[in-house]
């Protein structure tokens, strides 16, 4: 097979096409992209255009700041990316809060870049977060490698479905950003039903939305997962103590049961990766605890209490 320069705009694309086996064809990528680690080696394209420090807070005031004035969230360098001279550029037309999409990219672009272009993974579901992996990879010259897969995806999720299946079905509410709340939607309830849990507040394949404090606790779930996309574990254990503070936060059910979760957002709930399919997993070590072992904890996720975060501190 011929060899392709590849560059990818977005982190779940990223992930894709090293699951694919076309990770040594990968000449750039986005600021976002992280996963397998050794990609941070390759050169990135694009930066956001707002500062990423800070709380979530600010940074919601920032975007919500630039997308007023109609500006731009994320820029990409034309230059190096005309110097790259990809065959093909995945990207995405799912959210421009998120990552890099087609209107951040120049159109004026010499022909010589544009040759191709893939735009990936418009999902608001895992079906449609597969058939977006099954495009892709037929785009690559991939199909079979794209077709196993995933199968493979597929098989994982459903023996975990089928583990839950008989098991009780505590409720459950996961946030994605902390402030303003959002309660998460996209795949985000199939994760939870997958997981063996009932997911309240997110709606199913609709993009996440900002959700009132109060109706959080009028939902008073069993469990409460915190997952702010794009925030590692340690970035939401920070701002966790300002997050509790809320009113009457220490009164619900979750919270007096111990059942307050943090985890990895960036990684594992908001990327729509190959990744993204071994979260039920990790969702089903918080729920079921007595059937399925810790193996994430620590690392994609990990219980919350003020104590703990003290002592971590």
């Amino acid at each position: 097979m011929t060899a392709l320069a590849i560059v990818s705009l977005l982190a779940s694309g990223t992930e894709l096409v090293c699951a694919l086996g076309l990770g040594d064809q990968l000449v750039g990528r986005s600021h976002e992209c992280d996963h397998p680690p050794w990609v941070k080696r390759l050169p990135a394209v694009s930066r956001p255009t707002f500062d990423i420090t800070g709380s979530s807070r600010a940074i919601d005031e920032r975007v919500r700041k630039l997308l007023f004035a109609g500006e731009r969230l994320y820029a990409v360098d034309e230059a190096l990316l005309l110097e790259l001279a990809p065959d093909f550029l995945i990207t995405q037309t799912h959210c421009e809060v998120c990552a890099v999409s087609p209107g951040d990219l120049v159109h004026r672009l010499p022909a010589t870049l544009s040759r191709r272009q893939v735009v990936a993974l418009g999902a608001g579901t895992l079906e449609d977060i597969l058939d977006g992996f099954m495009a892709v990879a037929s785009v690559l010259g991939r199909p079979h490698e794209g077709a196993e897969l995933v199968s493979t995806l597929r098989a994982r999720v459903s023996r975990v479905a089928a583990t839950t299946r008989s098991l009780p079905r505590p409720t459950v509410v996961c946030l994605e950003w902390l402030d303003p709340v959002f309660a998460m939607g996209n795949w985000g309830p199939e994760l939870i039903e997958l997981a063996g849990g009932t997911p309240l507040l997110g709606n199913p394949g609709a993009h996440s939305t900002t959700t009132p404090w109060e109706a959080v606790l009028q939902a008073d779930p069993d469990v409460l997962v915190i997952a702010p996309c794009g925030f590692p574990i340690e970035r939401t254990l920070h701002e966790m103590p300002l997050f509790a503070a809320r009113p009457d936060f220490p009164e619900m059910k979750a919270t007096r049961s111990g059942r307050v979760f943090v985890a990895d957002g960036n990684l594992h709930f908001n990327r729509s990766g190959p990744t993204v399919f071994e979260t039920p997993e990790l969702l089903a070590e918080m729920l079921h605890p007595a059937v399925f072992a810790p193996r994430h904890e620590g690392k994609a996720w990990q219980r919350w209490t003020a104590l703990s975060h003290s002592v971590s501190q």
